[in-house]
């Protein structure tokens, strides 16, 4: 194909082009390979996508376990940044996977109680399992467990009192005189319980008695007199004031008990038939028939021997002082019902009489 003419070398080279192009032409109109050499043009060819196999529409996302157990018609897939995420179950599933199998994946997933999903959300769902059926919240009843109280009843008429002292009168508390010797009695160093109101009859009452037991000093009432508060009062101020300070100048001891004879009783006085009551009918008397002292001896309230000096000098001082305390004392001597106790009370008199006898 390629001639030379020897005398003119540029015409060779320009008739060596000319018949290589002629070749090339020809060759590619034929639709022979190209030889080697520049590459005219490239077409480039258009991308081939892959479609991936579709997911079962069941688990287009991590499924629910409510979704598991319903029809494959229809997910319930929560949206949004507020849907919960409890009760999320997450495993791959290939196509054809019966979901009912997928029960062993809850806990307890084969017994026969029902399970409830969505716990803690505002969309409770029961699972479906054999003998439930499947639904939303709308058909899941809760039980109430409120606990019901049962009604208090208040009684609507006069309170109950259970301390007469931090009551007033008008609700069932004591009247002020009452409340206020109660705190002398304190003062006092007296024990004592209040005790319930006492009526036995006509003339026989205690409206707010006090059961005495001991007196200033430890000294014991033998046994517990059953009084109102004012006797209480003026019989514990005897004992503190002239008693116990005569007991001790003349027998060098303090006194340990008071032997009472009697203290509220519902009879006449001196127990005589068509007679007035007595006071201590309306426990306003009290009796005493004997003192016992610390180092033993007992003093019997009677008309002391002739040569019984101290016994005779403590009777008659007590006796004398008494009459600043009560407005009736009698004792041995005063007649023959009182010979052998005192009687002391507060019977009110005309002008403020008193009777020491």
């Amino acid at each position: 194909m390629l001639s030379c003419v020897p005398n003119s070398r540029r015409l060779s080279l320009v008739s060596a082009g000319l018949v290589l192009t002629t070749a090339l032409l020809a060759g590619g109109c034929s639709g022979d390979m190209a030889p080697p050499g520049e590459l005219l043009s490239v077409q480039p060819a258009a991308p081939t996508i892959l479609s991936e196999p579709a997911a079962p529409a069941m688990m287009t996302s991590a499924p629910l376990a409510p979704a598991m157990f319903a029809d494959g018609t229809e997910t319930r897939i929560p949206s949004g940044p507020d849907a919960p995420m409890q009760n999320v179950l997450a495993y791959p599933v290939s196509a054809g996977v019966d979901a009912n199998q997928m029960t062993s994946a809850l806990p307890e997933g084969r017994v026969e109680q029902p399970i409830v999903t969505g716990i803690g959300t505002d969309n409770p769902q029961l699972a479906t399992m054999s003998g439930y059926p499947a639904g939303n919240g709308s058909n899941l009843q809760v039980q109430d467990t409120s606990i019901q109280e049962n009604p208090v009843q208040m009684a609507g008429l006069m309170p109950r009192i259970s301390n007469p002292m931090s009551a007033p009168q008008w609700a069932g508390g004591m009247p002020a005189a009452e409340k206020a010797c109660r705190n002398r009695l304190k003062r006092l160093g007296v024990t004592y319980r209040d005790l319930p109101a006492i009526n036995s009859g006509k003339g026989c009452s205690i409206p707010y008695p006090v059961e005495v037991t001991e007196l200033s000093g430890g000294i014991e009432i033998k046994p517990a007199a059953k009084l109102n508060c004012q006797i209480t009062d003026a019989f514990a101020q005897w004992v503190k004031n002239e008693l116990a300070p005569a007991a001790r100048l003349r027998y060098l001891s303090g006194v340990k008990s008071i032997r009472q004879l009697s203290s509220y009783s519902c009879r006449t006085m001196n127990s005589k038939r068509g007679a007035p009551m007595s006071e201590h009918a309306s426990g306003n008397a009290i009796d005493v028939g004997k003192i016992t002292l610390n180092n033993g001896q007992s003093i019997a309230v009677r008309k002391p021997g002739f040569f019984s000096f101290r016994e005779k000098s403590l009777l008659k001082t007590v006796r004398n002082d008494s009459c600043k305390y009560f407005t009736t004392v009698l004792g041995p001597g005063s007649d023959i019902h009182h010979r052998d106790h005192f009687h002391f009370d507060l019977r009110s008199r005309k002008r403020g009489y008193r009777h020491c006898d």
